[in-house]
């Protein structure tokens, strides 16, 4: 299982979104720098989340646990 390109630029460019381009729509207020770093580190944060969690369903450390019975049923059933 491969990256999927298309899937990576897309996401990227949601969250691009969110944390770069949200912030310019803020109406200028006093709250106004903390609500800039608040999307910024949202963005930041659920990127990081995402991308880390796709990269590991592309080579996953550790296989399914099986017992030996269920192996000796897979092997009987399967052959």
């Amino acid at each position: 299982m491969g990256a999927s390109f298309f899937c990576i630029v897309f996401f990227t460019a949601i969250w691009i979104g969110v944390g770069w381009f949200a912030p310019r729509f803020i109406p200028p207020t006093v709250d106004k720098p903390i609500i800039h770093m608040l999307l910024l580190m949202t963005a930041v944060c659920c990127y990081s989340m995402w991308l880390f969690t796709y990269m590991a369903q592309m080579n996953p450390l550790i296989g399914p646990q099986l017992s030996t019975v269920t192996q000796h049923i897979m092997q009987r059933e399967w052959s």
